[in-house]
């Protein structure tokens, strides 16, 4: 696609919420509202095929858990393996996947780390702090994001200002000497909506070796803890020009700073340093039947790595978006959607001491899709397909079917697509482990399943899924680069939950995942576990008391190396078993006092092979507002 024909044509339009459609409430049993699984404002029951969980404010704030990574942890067809304790590396495997298969959206922004060595999502640093929810749309979905969507998006959506203006201020404390402060507020004066955020998060830490590890490190060895700091700052405005011409901007910042260590050994004066900072304006003018809106996101990040104070490398990765998506309603029953994109991508890399290296380069992309949605009576059809020009890997089509029946009180779900990811620029040109012969990836998957509404207190359903990766991109051992896996490398499994609300006051919500992952050879992908069962429950005790548990049990997963408590080299995590508990009291009408045990039996697991996590440990606030 020529360039400067795709600029002019975008600059001739003008744009719509997309992403970033206001957020709605969810009840019990209730339709959620979703933006990701259409790039429009749907409910999941109107949404076709998609497979969509939705994490509201309410749910992130009744677990108590200050960073995304331990909210998502007990969701359905997602597994996390984190390296450590907060800040450390971590992976987000949705649905068996690479992390580098899912896409990481913070109000629509793509997030994925362009410096990152597979260009996965960097969910280290992200803490809940002023989200509304966190939708995860499982399934390819490239169509609509292009790569690095072949397994599914994480969208996480910030507040929006509403007509009511109000302020808030907290402060939380416990253990590992962990401290957080946090405010905000939100309202709208005249023609502008505001939601700002600040949060500053300090810990001590715990060792990220496994001190906890006989076969790993001797008795008696004192280790020196990993401390963590992070300051985020977010804000979202609306300027509502006319009653259908909107300016919404977005802005995200992330200072962070965390100790690590080597895997399985204790190191001293090891840091890293990040900077994030992202951010959306999107102009929409909704003149019915057409709404329509032009957009800009940029996405920075940057680290820099330090051995007893002295820097050893940095990485700087950037990635803007312009784009223009139109949606044309002729019918009550139809929505057509088209969208055009231009994305560049860019990535420095410099190493310092002995021997020193330089990597600084970039890659353009263009693309168009094309989606369509019909709900015909009981029926409810997604379909689209995108075309995409990458300048190093030429063209690349993808497309997605995703119909579900409505039957009463009984949905049938269905959708089937293909996926496509590009390789990174650190796969391909880095003076160490690139390869310039690597192809992009691709893949196809589908899934079946259904939903069933018993009462309007018990919800339950299940869904097969199958994905087929070709040409798969891993680090080789043997060659210490990255290659591409000859063969086809599968997952599959079945995504179940339950609801139940026996009584007003009383709410659970259970689910069961089972993941199978084979590569070309046979063998399990890493980290992955084959069962997986999470259960949440809540309780109002009364108007001004609220008391939550969340339990996860997670089976046994592969791990290169891993031994058994004999010291017998198995290459297999064991299995664990975790119960968070966490409650609120509210003193008066603006005072409220928090608090959570983490790990109450504490247990001793790895997510990773050789590092540590973290045991039985209490934390306590106040939050106030105004």
């Amino acid at each position: 696609m020529n360039k400067k024909v795709f600029l002019v044509v975008m600059a001739g339009l003008l744009c719509s919420k997309g992403l970033l459609a206001e957020e709605q409430p969810r009840s019990f049993m209730g339709e959620e509202m979703v933006v990701t699984a259409t790039k429009t404002l749907n409910s999941i029951r109107n949404a076709g095929g998609s497979s969509v969980t939705v994490i509201t404010a309410e749910e992130i704030k009744n677990s108590g858990q200050n960073t995304v990574e331990e909210v998502i942890k007990g969701t359905v067809g997602i597994d996390v393996a984190q390296n450590g304790g907060p800040g450390t590396l971590g992976s987000v495997f949705l649905r068996g996947a690479d992390a580098k298969n899912t896409l990481l959206l913070i109000d629509g922004i793509p997030s994925n780390d362009p410096a990152d060595g597979q260009r996965a999502p960097n969910f280290s640093n992200l803490t809940v702090d002023n989200i509304d929810r966190i939708e995860i749309l499982r399934g390819p979905v490239s169509f609509l994001y292009g790569s690095n969507a072949s397994a599914g998006v994480i969208n996480i959506i910030t507040k929006k200002g509403g007509a009511t203006p109000g302020a808030f201020v907290g402060l939380e404390g416990g253990s590992y000497g962990t401290c957080k402060f946090y405010s905000g507020a939100n309202g709208q004066k005249g023609p502008l909506d505001y939601s700002l955020g600040v949060s500053r998060l300090k810990t001590d830490g715990f060792s990220a070796a496994d001190e906890k590890n006989k076969w790993l490190n001797p008795a008696g060895k004192s280790f020196e803890k990993d401390g963590y700091e992070n300051t985020t700052l977010s804000g979202k405005f609306g300027l509502h020009l006319k009653h259908n011409i909107t300016l919404d901007t977005v802005l995200r910042y992330t200072n962070a700073n965390v100790a690590y260590d080597s895997p399985g050994t204790d190191v001293t004066g090891n840091t890293q340093d990040s900077d994030q900072f992202s951010s959306r304006v999107a102009l929409t003018m909704n003149y019915k039947p057409l709404v329509s809106t032009l957009y800009y996101t940029v996405n920075d990040q940057y680290r820099a790595y330090q051995a007893n104070g002295v820097t050893s490398s940095t990485y700087n990765g950037h990635q803007f978006d312009i784009g223009w998506q139109g949606d044309f309603s002729a019918a009550d029953n139809n929505t057509v959607s088209v969208g055009l994109n231009n994305q560049h991508e860019s990535m420095r890399n410099q190493n310092f001491g002995n021997s020193p290296s330089l990597l600084d380069r970039d890659v353009a992309s263009q693309s168009v899709f094309l989606q369509d949605q019909w709900h015909v009576a009981l029926f409810n059809l997604v379909g689209g397909l995108r075309y995409e020009d990458n300048e190093k890997f030429g063209s690349k089509t993808t497309y997605r079917f995703a119909p579900s029946c409505d039957i009463g009180n009984t949905v049938m779900k269905f959708s089937y697509g293909n996926g496509f990811r590009a390789p990174s620029l650190f796969e391909l040109y880095s003076p160490v482990y690139g390869n310039q012969q690597l192809v992009a990836e691709t893949s196809a998957g589908w899934d079946a399943g259904f939903e069933q509404k018993v009462s309007e207190r018990v919800k339950f359903g299940a869904t097969y899924f199958r994905m087929d990766y070709d040409n798969r991109i891993a680090y080789d051992f043997s060659t210490s680069k990255y290659a591409q896996v000859s063969g086809t490398t599968k997952t599959f499994g079945v995504e179940s939950f339950a609801e139940w609300k026996p009584v007003d006051q009383l709410f659970f919500n259970g689910n069961y995942t089972y993941t199978s992952t084979e590569d070309p050879v046979g063998s399990e992908l890493l980290r992955r576990p084959k069962n997986k069962v999470g259960l949440i429950g809540t309780y109002k005790v009364s108007k001004k008391d609220r008391v939550s548990t969340n339990v996860q049990w997670v089976g046994s997963r592969k791990d290169t190396g891993a031994k058994n408590a004999n010291g017998i080299v198995t290459n297999e995590l064991t299995a664990y078993f975790l119960l968070n508990i966490s409650g609120s009291h509210q003193l008066t009408s603006s005072v409220e006092l928090c608090g959570r045990v983490d790990n109450l039996f504490d247990t001793w697991y790895e997510e990773a092979w050789r590092y540590a996590t973290p045991g039985r440990s209490a934390y306590a606030g106040v939050k106030v507002t105004f």
